[in-house]
C-alpha cells in the first residue's frame, strides 16, 4: 500500500537571500528547473501517488508553478497559512489532510532514499516516528544500538553524531497528542517523543543534500545535475574471468572480452563514463602484488583511452572474504565512494555485473543493476542499457 507525503514549504529561506527576495526556497532553480521538481520526481519514483504541500511564504507561486500535480503523475494537494506559522502549526493546521500515517519531507533537504526499505524498517521497530538520519559531528541526534533515538537536541552538539533529514514516517495520532501547544517547532515535538523512546532512526544511504544557503545549493546543483556515468564490474564483464579460486595477476593474463569492448565503445559516443567496481581477494589472499594490480588497472585503461572510453577511476577491495570490510561485494562501499568521489546520484544510476553479489551491492546502494554474461543468452551491454534507461 502507498504512504502519503508531505513536505513543508513554508519558511522564508532567509539564508537563501537574494534568491528567496522574490520566490519561496522550493522554486530556488537548480540545472534550470525548480528544487521542487527533483523531490516531486523522486516521490514518484517510489510509486508514491498523493502529496500534500504546506505553503507559507510567497505560496500562490508554488502553486502556479506545481499546480495539481498532473504532470508529475501525482494528485498534489495544499494547506496554505500565514508566513510566521512555525512547522508544528503547519502540521496542526493540515490535521484534517493527513492520512493516519504519511512520509514527512523538508523542502531544502534531498536524499537518496528507498521508501520500501523505510517502511520496513518502521514497521519492524513499531515506532511512532521513523527519523532518516545522516552521519554528521556536530549533530542533533545521537542513537542508541537497537536503533532508537536516545537523545534529540536543538542545538547541535559535538556530543551528537547524526542529524535528522526529513523523509520521516509519521504517525499521525501519535503526533497530534504530543501537542501542548500548536504554536510550536516540530524539532520540539520530535525531542519530546524521543525522550519517550517513541523515535526510531534509519540511517539513510547515501549523503544528504540541501539548498539551505548558496554555497551548499551549488553542491546540491552539482549532484543533481545529469550525469551519463555507468558503473561495471571487472572480471567477467571487461575482461574474462580467471580459472575457478584464481586471479588475474600479471597483465599478460588479462584479456578483453570483445562483446563489452564493443558496448562500450558504442556507449562512449553517446556521452557515457565508466566507473569500474572490483573484488579483488587476491590481494587479501597474497597471491596478487599491489604492484601488478594497478599495473592492470593502467594498461587497461591506457588501452580504453585509445577507443576513446574514459575509465574514471577503478575502485577495487583488496580484502578477502572472510575480513568482514564494508567495500566488498555484495557490500555496497565501493559504491558509496563512488558517488562521494564524483558527486553522482546512485538511484540515477546503472550497475553492470556479472553475479548476483553485484546486484545486491546495487540494491544496498539504491543503484539500478544489470546482469550481464558473456553468452548469447544475453543482448549486448549497450542494448540493456538503453532499455534499462528507458524504462526508467
Amino acid at each position: 500500500m502507498t504512504i502519503q507525503a508531505v513536505i513543508l514549504c513554508g519558511g522564508l529561506g532567509t539564508r537563501l537571500k537574494p534568491i528567496t527576495n522574490k520566490i519561496p526556497k522550493p522554486l530556488a532553480p537548480l540545472n534550470g528547473k525548480p528544487f521542487i521538481d527533483y523531490l516531486l520526481k523522486q516521490l514518484k519514483s517510489q510509486r508514491i501517488k498523493n502529496v500534500l504541500l504546506l505553503t507559507g511564504y510567497l505560496g500562490d507561486l508554488i502553486k502556479k508553478k506545481v499546480g495539481d500535480g498532473r504532470k508529475y503523475g501525482l494528485k498534489i494537494t495544499y494547506s496554505d497559512g500565514p508566513v510566521n506559522w512555525d512547522t508544528g502549526r503547519r502540521l496542526w493546521e493540515s490535521k484534517k489532510f493527513l492520512d493516519k500515517e504519511f512520509l514527512l519531507l523538508y523542502s531544502d533537504n534531498f536524499t537518496s532514499f528507498n521508501l520500501n526499505n523505510l517502511k520496513s524498517f518502521h514497521r519492524k521497530k513499531k515506532s511512532s516516528i521513523t527519523l532518516t538520519i545522516s552521519k554528521k559531528t556536530p549533530g542533533n541526534i545521537s542513537v542508541s544500538k537497537n536503533q532508537i533515538v536516545k537523545n534529540f537536541v536543538i542545538k547541535r552538539s559535538k556530543k551528537n553524531n547524526f542529524v535528522e533529514i526529513g523523509y520521516m514516517i509519521i504517525n499521525k495520532k501519535t503526533l497530534f497528542e504530543e501537542f501542548k501547544n500548536k504554536n510550536c517547532n516540530l524539532s520540539e515535538l520530535l525531542r519530546s517523543l524521543s525522550k519517550k523512546k517513541q523515535v526510531s532512526a534509519f540511517e539513510a544511504i547515501d549523503d544528504y543534500y540541501s539548498i539551505s544557503d548558496k554555497k551548499r545549493l551549488k553542491l546540491t546543483e552539482k549532484y543533481l545535475s545529469k550525469k551519463k556515468i555507468i558503473l561495471i564490474d571487472r572480471d567477467g564483464v571487461i575482461n574474462y574471468k580467471a580459472k575457478k579460486a584464481r586471479y588475474i595477476n600479471f597483465w599478460l593474463e588479462f584479456e578483453f572480452i570483445p562483446r563489452t569492448y564493443k558496448s562500450l565503445k558504442k556507449l562512449s559516443k553517446n556521452g557515457f563514463r565508466f566507473i569500474v567496481i572490483s573484488n579483488q581477494a587476491g590481494i587479501g589472499r597474497g597471491e596478487t602484488k599491489l604492484k601488478e594490480l594497478n599495473k592492470i588497472h593502467r594498461n587497461m585503461i591506457k588501452k580504453f583511452k585509445t577507443d576513446g572510453i574514459d575509465i574514471m577511476k577503478v575502485y577495487f577491495c583488496p580484502h578477502n572474504w572472510n575480513e568482514g570490510c564494508f567495500c566488498r561485494k555484495p557490500k555496497p562501499g565501493m559504491l558509496f565512494q563512488a558517488s562521494k568521489d564524483f558527486n553522482f546520484r546512485l538511484d540515477n544510476t546503472l550497475f553492470i555485473g556479472d553475479d548476483p553479489r553485484d546486484l545486491i551491492a546495487a540494491k544496498k546502494a539504491n543503484c539500478k543493476g544489470i546482469l550481464w554474461r558473456n553468452n548469447n543468452k544475453y543482448p549486448e551491454i549497450d542494448d540493456l542499457v538503453k532499455k534499462s534507461l528507458k524504462c526508467g
